[in-house]
């Protein structure tokens, strides 16, 4: 969420909707991951499994930081414009989102635990868990792509320079906060 925040901000509704449809995919991929068993081997292996997580919290941190410098940047700018847009293009911020959900291993941790609960014990079949997983990727597209909306309709209240700076620093905070745990949690 804070990074379709983030996007809706600098780069506006498409951006954040790209990085919605973004995540959405990576869900996709960890979704086929988990039916056909791929997830349950990284969950199985602590090497495999430690170097997705610091990989992701990596990549959190990195977005973190680049969200804090664009803050502290912004500090010196005049307070006269409310529109600070910049184009973030759409494979741009659609890499953003998948990236930051495949990097994510609990992710798979999700997939492998919790959604295997609602398939019935005698189905051999995969597709049980696809369908929960595809149903699992809607919602959040739906979910994910509202709240760009929301976001984005909001801008040009939110994009006004000093709230604007402080909602940076918000997200950048959180970015790398998330990185951080993610990279000292114990699964």
């Amino acid at each position: 969420m804070a990074l379709v925040a983030r996007n809706a901000l600098w780069g506006g509704r498409r951006a954040a909707i790209f990085t919605a449809v973004g995540v959405a995919s990576g869900l996709a991929v960890w979704t086929l991951a988990a039916s056909v068993g791929v997830a349950s081997l990284l969950r199985a292996s602590e090497p495999a499994f430690v170097a997705l997580k610091l990989t992701g919290a990596a990549y959190l941190v990195f977005l973190g930081i680049q969200a804090l410098r664009a803050a502290f940047r912004r500090e010196g700018a005049g307070s006269g414009a409310t529109s600070t847009r910049a184009a973030i293009a759409p494979k741009r911020a659609l890499r953003q989102g998948l990236l930051s959900n495949l990097a994510n291993p609990k992710i798979a941790v999700f997939f492998t635990s919790f959604l295997p609960q609602f398939v019935p014990s005698n189905s051999s079949s995969f597709r049980p868990l696809l369908v929960l997983g595809a149903i699992f990727c809607a919602l959040t597209l739906v979910w994910l792509t509202s709240y760009a909306a929301i976001v984005a309709k909001a801008g040009d209240l939110l994009r006004r320079p000093r709230i604007r700076r402080a909602l940076d620093g918000l997200t950048g905070a959180a970015l790398v906060a998330f990185g951080i745990r993610l990279a000292t949690s114990h699964r």
